[in-house]
């Protein structure tokens, strides 16, 4: 049972769930998404935030008949050893998901800033400032999720610079894609939204958990709203031939950003960035963390130094373009297998579950 003082308001969750949403991934979406959806990309966008809003409403529905985490109702449907096995996946899930964010990042730091950076002593800088951050809890986490979401704001004023340049007529015609075109840019959108599992781990953390759904969906929608924008510009400021050639399409805008006191500003924009990619990392490796401590009994501490270390390792392994890539593929197929097939089916399971327990009553 989580005490009161470590659970957090429920308004915390537009934070948590718009945090864990936009990061690494929103340096270069535009490209997956386009190479399907053309210049119709931006209806994908909106899209694919309906469907997650319709897997936060079923993450609901199964969190709210339960009142507990995805480790516990999976125990309490399937018992205690088929329970923890499918724990597992939701960990390992978790873990990948944070060694794609740590390694992309490093390597556009690489790219983009250092190029002679030492990756093995950036990713160890990082690491022991996650740890530091996990030791103080939840509560902490949520915290920096707040500053991660407020403080890089004014990061989105500068995209305003390329819309002197944006031909909004490429976005004409509309919809001039076929269904199953359509289809496949809206699921490679899908991956720019995940991440939103960690909620399955923190809802014992959130008071009055059930109130916190409206705020969810509100974080998702900033979510969108932010995609939608990013996405739009870039289709009007650049043709899909130029585009293909344009890994990081949002890091390429920043080009175009002219002030009197930087030259380039893809550098603050990028060592900004940490302030988005922190929060990331520190909630999926909580997740991770809190999800062992519910199959094993051992104390978070111990259990995150083993995390950690897998996570340096396994980034110090995924380095270059051709692993990231192999390990976005995994993590990303992995993602949407587990919450758009697997919950959906898990609830529904839940609900069947429940109606024959109280008949047998």
């Amino acid at each position: 049972m989580v005490q009161k003082e470590e659970q957090v308001s429920p308004f915390l969750v537009f934070f948590l769930i718009h945090a864990i949403q936009v990061g690494v991934g929103i340096l270069g979406f535009q490209r997956i998404v386009i190479k399907s959806g053309g210049n119709d990309s931006w209806i994908a966008v909106i899209a694919a935030a309906i469907i997650v809003s319709a897997v936060i409403f079923i993450l609901y529905t199964l969190l709210n008949r339960h009142q507990m985490d995805i480790i516990q109702i999976q125990k309490k449907l399937f018992g205690k050893y088929i329970g923890s096995l499918l724990g597992l996946i939701w960990i390992m899930n978790w873990i990948l998901l944070t060694v794609t964010v740590l390694s992309s990042f490093v390597e556009i730091v690489e790219v983009w800033v250092f190029s002679t950076i030492n990756i093995y002593v950036f990713a160890f800088i990082f690491i022991l400032l996650i740890y530091y951050c996990l030791t103080g809890g939840f509560r902490v986490v949520a915290g920096i999720c707040v500053l991660g979401t407020i403080i890089p704001m004014y990061l989105y004023l500068t995209f305003l610079f390329p819309l002197e340049h944006t031909h909004l007529r490429n976005l004409l015609p509309i919809w001039n894609h076929s269904i199953k075109e359509m289809g496949l840019a809206t699921r490679d959108m899908s991956l720019s939204y995940l991440g939103f599992s960690s909620l399955l781990m923190y809802y014992p953390y959130i008071k009055n958990a059930k109130s916190s759904q409206k705020w969810a969906h509100f974080g998702n929608i900033l979510t969108c709203l932010i995609y939608l924008f990013l996405m739009v510009i870039t289709i009007g400021y650049f043709s899909e031939k130029q585009l293909s050639h344009h890994i990081w399409a949002t890091l390429s805008l920043w080009k175009i950003v002219e002030l009197p006191f930087v030259e380039r500003f893809e550098y603050i924009g990028i060592t900004s960035w940490v302030l988005m990619i922190l929060p990331n990392i520190c909630l999926l490796v909580w997740a991770a963390a809190e999800g062992i401590g519910k199959v094993v009994n051992i104390k978070q501490k111990k259990v995150l130094l083993i995390i950690l270390l897998i996570v340096y390792i396994l980034t110090i392994f995924m380095s270059g373009r051709e692993r990231i890539d192999m390990m976005n593929n995994v993590s990303a197929k992995l993602g949407l297998f587990l919450l758009f097939v697997y919950i959906p089916v898990l609830s529904a399971y839940s609900f069947v579950w429940n109606k024959l327990k109280e008949k047998k009553k």
